[in-house]
């Protein structure tokens, strides 16, 4: 296969810098844009989608959004991380780089970004979207995490317990039993995994608190409001949601999803975590690479 063109840009946004990193060429075939997660984590994970343009022909754009990454991290300014910035920067993405018909992925808060941009804004020209390991409502999340969390040893659950009541998140044996329930639901992060994927992330960390809050099961950032599962009929396009059976993301919370949008499908991907396309890269390529091509 010919080596993919990679280009990396910024472009300008509310007086600060978008990031964004482009594999292919354009062509007749709609773009795959990617929304990563946190809020905060930067595109870095995205790396390992890059055999996906080479085998569909297919131009893939992944960006940083405001607050991590290489774009600007406003975090003297907090007030700028919410869902309505991220979605004008999404908005202004598309405008710049003239991305009038696309398919939409998001993975994780990118899930959670989809959601909203199609439910409050009805964007035009989305051909299909993808939400991979993500959710529609704050409140069940943490009701699931909270669920996973008791499967801990008890003094783990104890000590996140004890941590979320007095709000003291700095204990180092609650940041242990934290890492450890991560571990188990996101991803081990092991040597062999690719090194985009154990790559040193920038910056994130105020956007992630501001926005959703200390840990991933006590949402109480300005998205702790965010409830859409009522909303999803909205959505009318082709959806694929993927998630795994270890996933923060946990079955429950995957099919209210797929019960709740009109003409979705749900692949559930066995053993996997948080990040089914870094665990099983080429069955997830093979399976987007069909989803694509069917909804062009």
């Amino acid at each position: 296969m010919k080596k993919m063109e990679i280009i990396k840009r910024k472009i300008s946004f509310m007086g600060y810098e978008t990031y964004y990193r482009s594999v292919g060429q354009r062509n007749e075939k709609a773009p795959l844009v990617l929304l990563h997660g946190g809020p905060g984590s930067s595109h870095n994970y995205f790396e390992v989608l890059d055999k996906l343009a080479e085998k569909d022909d297919r131009q893939i754009i992944m960006y940083d959004q405001l607050g991590c990454g290489n774009s600007s991290i406003p975090d003297d300014h907090p007030e700028f991380y919410t869902k309505e910035t991220w979605v004008k920067e999404l908005e202004n993405l598309r405008e710049r780089l003239h991305l009038h018909e696309i398919h939409l992925l998001g993975q994780s808060w990118g899930g959670m970004l989809a959601i909203i941009y199609m439910c409050d804004y009805h964007p035009a020209g989305i051909k299909s979207l993808i939400l991979s390991s993500t959710l529609s409502s704050a409140k069940l999340w943490s009701k699931e995490l909270h669920r996973m969390i008791k499967y801990l040893p008890v003094e783990e659950q104890a000590v996140i317990h004890r941590a979320e009541i007095t709000h003291n998140f700095s204990d180092l044996d609650y940041q242990k039993a934290n890492d450890h329930f991560m571990s188990q639901h996101i991803i081990k992060m092991t040597e062999d995994l690719p090194e985009c994927v154990r790559r040193e992330k920038i910056g994130g960390t105020v956007a992630y608190e501001t926005a959703w809050g200390p840990n991933e099961y006590t949402p109480e950032g300005n998205l702790h409001d965010y409830e859409y599962t009522e909303q999803l009929s909205k959505i009318k396009v082709p959806t694929l949601i993927t998630s795994g059976t270890d996933d923060l993301c946990s079955p429950y919370v995957a099919k209210t999803m797929y019960d709740r949008i009109p003409n979705s499908e749900w692949e559930l991907f066995e053993h996997c975590g948080h990040m089914p396309f870094v665990q099983k890269t080429d069955e997830y390529i093979d399976l987007l690479k069909k989803w694509l091509d069917k909804n062009d």
